[in-house]
């Protein structure tokens, strides 16, 4: 079996129950993604724990996608940085629990990164960022028998934070170079796109075998509004460029044929969080499995389409046995 490794940013999702009030008190607005301070995330790791029954779970994109694979079946591997702190630990005994092989490093100088979610009664969650220990991954935390062993390497665009990060990254595709792995990058930030255009597209160009961007990132990337000609423009760049055009499915370019795959899923999504990672997720398994374009595609559509009916970033382990089934017909 093929196996994937991943570096990305473990990010602990704490997911908290919360009246109005205490989120006025909080001074936060409801409904709002915050990436937020050191003391702001201390001010609400200090309310959590004032708090009965938060849940804890491993999020980030890289992660949502490394912890999918592994449900499915798919031997993997995930590196990042977390802190010597309550929250890395907990990181880690998820990510053995989800049987995903842990390659993270521990930083003495900062805490777990972490995504605070807090739910109001009117179901609306207010969610809060801390980075944290993930700017502090560098080169030395790359393993070079991991990497160079794995047949699959993928990592996202988030991993343009830090210059140390972006060393990091090059430095682990140089060992997938040499060791024919290969390589797949999720652009994943639209925001990082408007930041370094030029880096990434020399970085899709000269590294990268399967390129997934969204049709936002894909704009931004090749200015045009077009995805179809964007997913035609990348795949001049790499071997397999898939870009995602949300409710009408994606376009795949393999080898400059193009490919549309039909999307699959309701109309009216209950969560969009994760939906991109999943469908990375789904591509890597089919080519895991030796699928072809169109197989994977619609693989990668099929789980796209199934996590957007609940919520929350991965699939509970009571969905995996339906899930199999429904992604054996293609």
């Amino acid at each position: 079996m093929k196996t994937v490794y991943g570096i990305g940013n473990p990010l602990i999702d704490v997911i908290v129950n919360i009246s109005e009030e205490e989120l006025k008190e909080l001074g936060l607005f409801k409904g709002t993604m915050n990436l937020i301070n050191l003391d702001k995330r201390l001010e609400l790791t200090e309310f959590i724990k004032k708090k009965k029954d938060p849940s804890f779970s491993c999020g980030g994109s890289c992660p949502n996608t490394i912890i999918t694979l592994s449900s499915l079946g798919i031997g993997t591997t995930l590196a990042g940085k977390i802190g010597n702190d309550e929250y890395g630990s907990i990181y880690r005994e998820r990510l053995t629990a989800l049987n995903v092989h842990d390659n993270l490093a521990v930083s003495d100088a900062n805490v777990t990164g972490s995504s605070i979610i807090l739910i109001t009664p009117d179901s609306e969650r207010t969610m809060n960022t801390y980075l944290g220990a993930n700017r502090d991954f560098c080169p030395d935390d790359v393993v070079e028998s991991e990497v160079g062993s794995a047949a699959f390497f993928h990592f996202t665009g988030y991993m343009w934070d830090t210059q140390n990060q972006m060393e990091a990254i090059r430095k682990a595709l140089a060992i997938a170079k040499r060791n024919n792995t290969v390589v797949s990058f999720d652009i994943a930030d639209p925001f990082a796109v408007g930041r370094y255009h030029d880096s990434f597209l020399e970085l899709i160009r000269d590294n990268c075998d399967i390129v997934f961007a969204n049709k936002e990132e894909a704009r931004m990337l090749f200015d045009n509004y077009d995805p179809y000609e964007c997913c035609k423009t990348m795949g001049k760049l790499c071997e397999t460029a898939v870009v995602k055009n949300g409710k009408k499915g994606s376009f795949i370019s393999y080898q400059r044929k193009m490919y549309e795959i039909p999307v699959q899923g309701p109309a009216t999504p209950v969560d969009t969080t994760g939906a991109g990672d999943t469908y990375a997720a789904g591509f890597l398994y089919g080519l895991c499995h030796g699928m072809d374009i169109e197989r994977s595609g619609s693989i990668a559509s099929c789980l796209a389409g199934q996590i957007i009916k609940q919520v929350g970033a991965q699939f509970p382990a009571e969905r995996i046995p339906d899930l199999m089934k429904m992604i054996s017909v293609f």
